[in-house]
C-alpha cells in the first residue's frame, strides 16, 4: 500500500500486521451501517430490531467463516479486551478445577499479562528458535493439577510460526482442560483451525475496522462473568452495530480469495526473505516454511532498530521493530527474547493485500544501503 507525496519518496507501508487498511468493501458496508443501524439493537422498536438485524448478520457471516454456531460469537471492544476478557471469564469459571493458566512464552502481552492476574500461571513454556512451543512441555503443563485453562495462539503474528494446536487441544481434551486459541494473526490469512474451545480474532488485522473484537466460545465451555454487571459482559454497555457489520463483511471479502492471495503474498515474503539472508550479518527468523505468508522478521547484528527504522522511513518505507505485541513497538520483544534470538536491529513487516511486487521489490534494493548507513552511523560499518 503506498502514498504518494510530491517531493518526498513515494510512501510504501509495510507495518499492516494488527491494523491493515480498511477493504473497500468494508468501508461500504459501514456507511450502509451507519444509516441503518445506528439505533441500540437492544431496543423493540422498528429501528432497534433494523440494528439488531444487522448485528445478527454480522455474526453470521463471522461464524460461518470461523466454523461456529451464530451463538457462539461475541463482540467485544477490541482484540485485547477479548483476550482479558477470554481468560478471565474462563478461569473465573473453573475455580474448583485451580487457577493456573497454562501458555506458551510467545503468546500475546495480552495474554500473558491476563494469565498472571488470574492466579499466576504455570510459567510460560519455552520454544525452539522458530518460535514454536515446546509441544511436550506444553501438553505437560495443560495436564498438571491446578490447571484452569490453556493458551496458545494459532500462529505468532511477530514472526510468523505456526503452533501445534491440534496437538495440544488434542492434550487439552484429554485433561478436561479449555483451550483458548488467539488467532488475531492468522484469520483472513490462512485456514482457521478447528482445534479450540475459545478463539479470539481481530477485524483491524483482517482489513475490518478498530474499535471491535471477536470471541467465539464453544457451547459446551463454562465462563463466569468477571467485573460489574453488564447486560453484555463481553462489550459492557453495548456493540457498535456499525463497526461489527464492517468487520464482518471485511471478513466475507478477504476469505473469498484468501487462498489465491495467501499464495501471491507467500511468494513477496520468500522474495524478501531470501533477499534479506544475503545481507551481511543477518538472522531471519520466524518457520522458513510453516508460518503465516505475509509476515517476514529478521535482526542485523551492530544496527539499532530505532535507527533503522527512522532510517527505511526516511526512503519512504513504514515498517515495524521490536516487538509487536506491547505498548511500545520499539521495547525489546519478549518473543524475541524467548527464541534467542536477536532481539536488536529487529525489523518486521507484514504485506497487506494491496502490497505489490514492485514495492516488495523497491523495499528489497533499498534495505541493503539503509543497514549499511545506519552500521556507519554507529561506527561499525567496517565489521
Amino acid at each position: 500500500m503506498s502514498h504518494a507525496t510530491p517531493g518526498v519518496p513515494e510512501r510504501v507501508y509495510l507495518d499492516n500486521g494488527g491494523r491493515a487498511p480498511w477493504h473497500p468493501l468494508a468501508r461500504q458496508a459501514f456507511e450502509q451501517a451507519l444509516a441503518d443501524g445506528w439505533a441500540d439493537p437492544r431496543r423493540l422498536h422498528a429501528e432497534g430490531r433494523r440494528a439488531a438485524r444487522l448485528l445478527d448478520g454480522a455474526r453470521e457471516a463471522i461464524a460461518a467463516v470461523l466454523g461456529a454456531r451464530t451463538q457462539e460469537v461475541r463482540f467485544t471492544p477490541s482484540h485485547t479486551a477479548t483476550l482479558h476478557a477470554a481468560v478471565a471469564s474462563a478461569a473465573a469459571a473453573r475455580r474448583r478445577a485451580g487457577s493456573a493458566v497454562a501458555v506458551g512464552a510467545v503468546e500475546r502481552a495480552a495474554v500473558l499479562h491476563a494469565a498472571t492476574l488470574a492466579a499466576g500461571g504455570t510459567g510460560p513454556v519455552p520454544v525452539d528458535r522458530l518460535g514454536r512451543v515446546d509441544v511436550d512441555a506444553m501438553v505437560a503443563a495443560v495436564g498438571a493439577p491446578g490447571v484452569a485453562l490453556a493458551a496458545l495462539q494459532h500462529a505468532n503474528g511477530e514472526v510468523g510460526t505456526v503452533q501445534p494446536v491440534e496437538a495440544v487441544h488434542e492434550a487439552a481434551r484429554a485433561a478436561a482442560v479449555p483451550l483458548l486459541v488467539d488467532a488475531g494473526a492468522s484469520v483472513g490469512h490462512v485456514a482457521v483451525p478447528d482445534a479450540w474451545d475459545l478463539l479470539a480474532a481481530d477485524p483491524a488485522d483482517w482489513g475490518g475496522p478498530a474499535g471491535v473484537g471477536v470471541l467465539a466460545v464453544r457451547q459446551r465451555v463454562r465462563t463466569a462473568p468477571v467485573g460489574p454487571e453488564d447486560e453484555d459482559p463481553w462489550a459492557p454497555g453495548g456493540v457498535s452495530v456499525p463497526l461489527a457489520f464492517a468487520a464482518a463483511v471485511a471478513l466475507q471479502a478477504v476469505e473469498s480469495d484468501r487462498v489465491a492471495q495467501e499464495a501471491r503474498r507467500r511468494a513477496l515474503v520468500e522474495r524478501v526473505r531470501a533477499a534479506v539472508a544475503r545481507i551481511p550479518d543477518v538472522e531471519v527468523v520466524g518457520d522458513p516454511d510453516d508460518r503465516l505468508p505475509h509476515v517476514a522478521t529478521f535482526s542485523f547484528l551492530y544496527v539499532d532498530g530505532e535507527a533503522l527504522v527512522t532510517e527505511l522511513d526516511r526512503h519512504g518505507f513504514a515498517v515495524g521493530s521490536g516487538s509487536a505485541c506491547t505498548a511500545s513497538t520499539l521495547e525489546p520483544s519478549h518473543v524475541l527474547a524467548a527464541m534467542g534470538v536477536l532481539t536488536h536491529g529487529n525489523v518486521r513487516i507484514a504485506l497487506d493485500r494491496s502490497t505489490t511486487a514492485d514495492e516488495v521489490d523497491r523495499f528489497c534494493a533499498v534495505l541493503p544501503g539503509a543497514v549499511a548507513k545506519v552500521r556507519e552511523m554507529l561506527g561499525v560499518g567496517g565489521l
